[in-house]
């Protein structure tokens, strides 16, 4: 492996601020949300801008992107104006460091997935927790998932250590799937003693492609119960609840979509009085199957013409 402290680099000054911060005490929380993996209602990329936008943060580190980007499979984009290229939507891989609202120091790493270079990027990460004595790393992403939005919002959390989600239920046995750098770096900072955890929140498979606040403040209030942070969830609940109207009105004038929800709502019901199932899903041959589900609400979201809400 190549030398993994080369594809970052780190602020001295602020390096030398979070030391002085957390010299007495715990090391700072680690909360990553990197884009290019599975993010249902863009779950996690909408928690870090929150987090960004919401919360003092400083730029702790950034990542050497052009050795991390595969920039044929995923280009970037560009602005060309009238008679000249005026600009580059350039990717970007860094830390900050921000400052919840208690005052409390975290470090935040967000941007763009690596395309390449997993291991060696991981081995970096690695260092960076190591060099700031991170007390927990914390991943956030959104999945789908065949529930309807009437419902309070889920999370499958997993973890390094089975302590660290004892609070959580159980929503899948084993199953195999697509690897992402955000898992792997998981995997590998287990193995090598530090505490990982990462919560994947469920959001109406119907709404995968559309911004859905509501489950990025389930993965927020999943960090703050982990670590006790306060992270401002309240400037989100606007959001959330103009995007639960736009799907009421358009769930409303459909009565094909509205029983599809309420078929979603009867296998969510009976999953929440049941016990020791292992999956999401109460079983139901009276039900119609998921893909049924997603290609009404295809058909559905499809007559709406150009509405950018949904």
């Amino acid at each position: 492996m190549l030398d993994p402290s080369e594809i970052y680099e780190v602020v001295p000054e602020v390096a030398a601020e979070l030391d002085a911060r957390t010299a007495s005490g715990p090391g700072p929380v680690l909360v990553h949300a990197v884009r290019g993996f599975i993010d249902a209602g863009n779950a996690g990329q909408l928690a870090a801008e929150h987090l960004s936008e919401e919360l003092t943060s400083t730029r702790l580190a950034s990542f050497d992107t052009d050795q991390l980007v595969d920039y044929r499979s995923r280009r970037p984009t560009m602005t060309f104006d009238a008679t000249t290229w005026s600009s580059y939507d350039e990717p970007e891989l860094v830390v900050d460091l921000v400052q919840d609202a208690a005052g409390t120091p975290f470090l935040l790493m967000h941007g763009s997935e690596p395309d390449v270079q997993w291991e060696r990027y991981v081995a970096a990460v690695r260092q960076i927790v190591e060099r700031f004595d991170v007390s927990l790393t914390i991943g956030l992403h959104g999945i789908p998932m065949g529930i309807p939005h009437t419902r309070p919002a889920s999370v499958t959390a997993h973890a390094t250590r089975p302590e660290l989600v004892a609070d959580h239920p159980s929503w899948f046995g084993t199953v195999q799937v697509p690897a992402s750098a955000s898992s792997l770096l998981e995997l590998r900072l287990g193995e090598s003693g530090h505490d990982a955890m990462g919560f994947a929140v469920h959001v109406p498979h119907y709404l995968t492609q559309s911004s859905y606040p509501q489950a990025s403040i389930a993965a927020l209030h999943a960090v703050e119960r982990a670590t006790g942070l306060e992270l401002r969830t309240d400037a989100l609940t606007a959001a959330a609840t103009d995007a639960t109207a736009e799907i009421e009105r358009q769930v409303a004038d459909n009565e094909d979509v509205a029983g599809v929800v309420h078929a979603l709502e009867e296998q969510y019901d009976a999953f929440a009085r049941s016990s020791g199932r292992g999956s999401l899903l109460a079983r139901s041959a009276d039900l119609p199957t998921a893909d049924e589900l997603g290609a009404e609400f295809e058909r559905f979201l499809a007559q709406q013409g150009d509405d950018p809400t949904v």
